[in-house]
């Protein structure tokens, strides 16, 4: 008697890890519970991310070598003339992490890749159908959800400003101007609609047909760039992943020209594999994120300067280093091994909603952090950089873990502390994800800042270093959301969910 696949799934709230089990209950993979996951996640964590941004799914086959999926957000603007850039764009200042300004409005919406990189994944490694993945969010949109802890913090953090500016968006998130908060009751029916659609007919009408010509032309009359050509001339890319060799396992993650993956490959292969402490991890931040700072962010291209990182560790002057979100994920196992690991991104928002669709689209041009060059600054048709690290990793005993987090800039320094500990520190994946964390702040010249939960060992070592800090609450959003599924050598299976973000877990 063949034995039902079972799944182990991590997601930003109890409806899309439900979901995740429900899609390999109906013949499903690892691969469509992560994709069923993730489209609630769309639905049910407005502002934190979107269907209309970018993605990366990383997928370990059973057998075969890990890939990475590269849906990520793209520079549009083919066929425009010159003078339609610099356009579209509102300068906005958000109360988030510390304040920061961004840019908001069409003009900063990027071509969206996160869907057709989904399809792909599921035509390459799915196993229920396309629409029985898509069914939970549609209901979730069509019948309501109310909002988790992350997704009304943020709401009401930045709505005031982000939120209330387009009158569509303004309607879906706001109560007549107030953004909701935790518990408010949403429903998306427009969203339910195009979704429903999607799963008729694939990703065809968002890059090809009515709903591309929807968005392009609303986009166009607010001076945004992206053209019917942008979405129709996207296509995504099947990349091998990165391997790096952390104990007894190889880890993959996603290569240039993501900037997310090559950084914590190569904070991985520095730390070696001894017993992680709280200055090793430190001083490997502080190489890695100061060569990101003056090589990565400002690369014209970064096919070639991701690649050169993993080749130059030599160049991070290493005899110093002793050896001893607004994003989403989701990862999933299953009984099987197969393990999948997606992080989305569309970005802090754009602000904008395409009428009748109540999709809300990206701000991927107007995050200061990964467009150093300026808003409008890359060629159309340019994939633009990324912080997003979705991870896999297998040890010789079959032994296989999915892993990743939202959080920006702290993506990296989040699962690099977490695979750290779980895989050379003897903690538990719980233990690991839970573990007080740092994040090292890299500013002008030699300057930085070290940014950290309480902890008595975190604490001795900052004094050992001298570095200025910054105390942050215990479990601090700021410092990621990692989410991780496993299954062990003897095929049990379990997720751990971030206490530092609301977060939910299934096993079935």
């Amino acid at each position: 008697m063949t034995r039902a696949r079972r799944t182990a799934v991590a997601a930003p709230n109890a409806l899309a890890a439900q979901a995740g089990v429900d899609a390999v209950a109906l013949g499903g993979t690892a691969v469509d519970a992560a994709l069923a996951a993730m489209a609630v996640t769309f639905v049910s964590e407005p502002g934190i991310v979107s269907a209309m941004g970018g993605a990366f799914v990383a997928v370990w086959p059973v057998q075969g070598d890990p890939v990475v999926v590269d849906g990520n957000a793209e520079m549009p603007g083919r066929g425009l003339p010159p003078e339609r850039f610099g356009r579209g764009v509102r300068n906005v200042w958000l109360d988030y992490a510390g304040g920061m300004e961004i840019q908001a409005g069409a003009g900063s919406v990027a071509t969206p890749g996160a869907f057709a990189a989904m399809e792909r994944a599921h035509e390459m490694f799915g196993g229920a159908s396309w629409a029985q993945v898509l069914a939970p969010a549609i209901h979730v949109a069509d019948r309501g959800w109310r909002v988790g802890a992350a997704a009304g913090s943020y709401l009401q953090q930045v709505g005031e400003g982000l939120f209330t500016f387009d009158p569509d968006t303004r309607a879906a998130l706001t109560d007549d101007g107030v953004p909701h908060g935790p518990g408010a009751a949403l429903t998306n029916p427009d969203m339910a609609r195009v979704l429903t659609q999607l799963a008729e007919e694939g990703t065809a009408p968002l890059y090809r047909g009515d709903l591309a010509h929807r968005i392009a032309d609303h986009l166009q009359e607010l001076d945004g760039l992206v053209t019917r050509a942008d979405l129709a001339d996207y296509e995504v890319v099947v990349r091998p992943a990165t391997l790096s060799a952390v104990g007894d396992w190889q880890v993959a993650t996603n290569p240039p020209p993501s900037i997310g993956g090559p950084v914590l490959a190569t904070m991985l292969r520095l730390m070696g594999d001894g017993t992680p402490d709280p200055e090793t991890l430190a001083r490997v931040q502080r190489e890695v994120l100061t060569y990101r700072r003056d090589n990565l962010d400002t690369a014209a291209d970064l096919e070639v300067a991701g690649p050169e990182l993993l080749a130059s560790l030599d160049a991070l002057s290493l005899n110093r280093v002793p050896r001893s979100p607004n994003t989403a994920h989701v990862s999933a196992v299953d009984s099987d091994g197969l393990a999948c690991a997606i992080t989305a991104s569309s970005g802090y928002s754009s602000g904008v909603t395409v009428p009748g669709t109540g999709l809300l689209l990206n701000n991927s041009l107007g995050e200061p952090e990964l467009n150093r060059h300026g808003v409008h600054a890359l060629p159309p048709g340019t994939r633009l950089a990324s912080n997003m690290a979705p991870t896999t990793a297998r040890h010789p005993d079959g032994s296989t873990l999915a892993v990743g987090s939202p959080g920006a800039d702290r993506i990296t320094t989040a699962l690099q502390q977490t695979l750290a500990w779980f895989l050379c520190g003897g903690l538990g994946l719980q233990q690991a994800i839970d573990h007080p964390r740092l994040h090292l702040r890299v500013l002008a010249g030699d300057e930085v800042v070290v940014e950290h939960e309480p902890d008595p060992r975190i604490d001795a070592a900052v004094q050992a270093l001298g570095w200025p800090s910054n105390v942050h609450d215990p479990v601090a959003m700021y410092f990621g959301g990692v989410g991780g599924a496993l299954v062990s050598r003897e095929g049990d299976l379990s997720a751990a969910g971030d206490p530092r973000r609301a977060a939910a877990t299934a096993v079935g």
